[in-house]
């Protein structure tokens, strides 16, 4: 990931904007060049200038020097799945409690949108383990974890969830899969106990599915959701929602393990009173 530093510096990841607001997501090497179709620019000419610095092509294109959001790069990476959306991420990382030290498990890989994410949340201490039965999509996967520099994070493994995840006790468990509810029992040994279980279905029938999975086996407190986002166009004096929005793009299901105990049995209150009445008719 970028330096913290407030200029761009060799090894960097920059996002330039044109004026026509189009983008480009560069990682900054001596020698090399961004080329478009609106000319040239040397990274050389960008290395040591302060973020946000609007510099140009040699045919006098302007771009804008920017530091990208986690959001920027998940968008603008290479992808041959449909990835998630920030808008779901987000929540997800807060639902999920995906915090540095943490160990996560992800299925499937895809392209690695959620995963990158994963790994840059547990940070240096926490561990993700992708699974994915696909080879050619997780190669993908690696190679975009690779260019952000997040390799050691993530260990990838090849492997049909039917057989079961090789670990246990982890923190949290996410199910990016077709048929989530045909894995609990596995999701379910893998999870520590009272760990966090989450899962991403496009319709009402698969999570009805997965509901009846997870109450089989013995998950608590479990919540479906969809997150829908609306944007403004800026303007100030035509303020008013975009054309377009991001609808539905899939529930959101998070639920818990327990540890479920049989309900002590409580001894009547009412003998004791008996006593004490029959006492006092004596």
């Amino acid at each position: 990931m970028n330096s913290d530093s407030s200029f761009a510096q060799a090894g960097d990841i920059a996002l330039l904007v044109s004026e026509q607001k189009k983008r480009y997501m560069v990682r900054l090497r001596p020698g090399d060049q961004m080329q478009t179709h609106r000319g040239v620019i040397l990274h050389e000419a960008i290395i040591g200038l302060p973020w946000g610095s609007q510099v140009y092509s040699h045919l006098g294109s302007g771009y804008f020097l920017l530091q990208p959001s986690l959001s920027d790069i998940l968008m603008e990476i290479k992808r041959n799945t449909q990835i998630m959306y920030p808008k779901d991420i987000g929540f997800l990382l807060l639902m999920m409690d995906i915090t540095p030290g943490k160990t996560v498990i992800e299925a499937g890989s895809g392209s690695g949108a959620l995963t990158t994410v994963l790994a840059y949340m547990v940070g240096l201490n926490g561990k993700v383990i992708s699974y994915d039965v696909r080879p050619e999509l997780q190669s993908l996967a690696k190679k975009n974890i690779e260019k952000i520099g997040l390799s050691e994070r993530v260990e990838f493994k090849i492997r049909d969830i039917q057989q079961g995840f090789d670990e246990t006790g982890v923190d949290a468990l996410f199910l990016d899969v077709a048929n989530s509810y045909d894995y609990i029992p596995q999701a379910r040994a893998a999870l520590k106990s009272g760990g966090f279980f989450g899962s991403i279905l496009p319709t009402t029938n698969q999570v009805s599915k997965l509901l009846v999975a997870l109450f089989r086996e013995n998950f608590a407190f479990t919540e479906v959701c969809e997150i829908i986002m609306r944007y403004y166009k800026t303007a100030p004096e035509r303020l008013r929602p975009t054309d377009r929005m991001v609808a539905h793009t899939g529930f959101l299901i998070f639920s818990r393990p327990i540890i479920a105990a049989e309900r002590p049995v409580i001894e009547s209150e009412t003998a004791p009173q008996e006593e004490q009445a029959e006492e006092a008719i004596e």
